[in-house]
């Protein structure tokens, strides 16, 4: 007989990372589902596929609650860990799980956000997801009526352009490291926000830089926070543009870009923490 656990390892991984943002994270919690799994009489589970996620769901709600106390004290901009190239075709990441949405789950309560995961990114219905959590139908409902909320409230940017966007990438990136400030005012949204997460472990800005002239202003003096040998690789980051920046064979910096409608950056969020860079491969 099939392992439920082991078809759908790639899908209940996605439930993971899109709930908790690391990818250490979501395999820690695949590893004590998985035990637990293993540990139950399975001729009395009616329907294996809904109790693996049902594990893997209340897991994610237990461990993200560990965790944010831990990411309360980070220094800077906490992002999610970002997932690089085929890294995330293979968790079948596409819209909904952006950095740009994981950083607005991140809001979220952990019953809100597994409501929002297992209903918009798996298409679970209210009635199943009100049995994997325990809870009653009605009160799902009002979780994910919530928890819409909070997103569509956090993500006011309205549809993306479509697109690769990789010259839209490569030239920012070549304006970025050259301090190029007309160029990057070119290319940036008027409402352009910033973030860049190092840990307190770079010279970058401890607070998201809201507006074009800022961010512009940021990168021209900003010279010496390149590194030596850099190289520049544009790539898909979690399934929508991004770049992965090495100094020699060392991950540098990947970055992931929001572009709106009018085909202008409007969000870029750079992820240069080391723990979340080790599984970073050149494209």
């Amino acid at each position: 007989m099939t392992d439920p656990f082991e078809t759908e390892r790639a899908a209940l991984f996605g439930v993971a990372y899109r709930m908790l943002g690391t990818r250490t994270d979501a395999e820690d919690v695949l590893q004590e589902a998985w035990l637990r799994w293993n540990r139950v009489d399975r001729t009395t589970v009616e329907n294996p596929r809904a109790y693996v996620f049902r594990l893997v769901a209340n897991e994610s709600i237990d461990h993200l609650r560990r965790v944010r106390a831990r990411r309360e004290d980070y220094t800077g901009p906490w992002l999610p860990e970002p997932l690089v190239g085929d890294a995330a075709t293979a968790v079948e990441l596409r819209e909904s799980a952006s950095l740009g949405l994981l950083l607005v789950l991140e809001s979220l309560s952990p019953d809100e956000r597994a409501v929002f995961v297992l209903h918009e990114a798996f298409d679970f219905g209210h009635a199943e997801i009100a049995e994997l959590l325990g809870r009653s139908e009605r009160a799902v409902r009002q979780l994910a009526y919530r928890s819409r909320q909070h997103v569509r409230a956090g993500r006011p940017r309205g549809e993306p352009a479509p697109g690769d966007h990789r010259e839209l990438v490569e030239r920012f990136m070549a304006a970025a490291v050259d301090g190029d400030v007309e160029g990057l005012l070119a290319l940036l949204a008027p409402d352009a926000e910033f973030r860049a997460d190092s840990d307190g472990r770079r010279e970058t800005p401890r607070e998201p830089v809201r507006g074009a002239a800022a961010i512009a202003a940021w990168f021209r003096l900003a010279a010496p926070f390149w590194p030596a040998d850099l190289q520049v690789g544009v790539t898909a980051v979690n399934g929508g543009p991004g770049v992965l920046v090495t100094g020699g064979d060392t991950p540098f910096l990947v970055a992931a870009f929001e572009i709106d409608g009018a085909g202008r950056v409007a969000e870029l969020l750079a992820v240069l923490s080391p723990e979340k860079l080790a599984a970073a491969r050149r494209p």
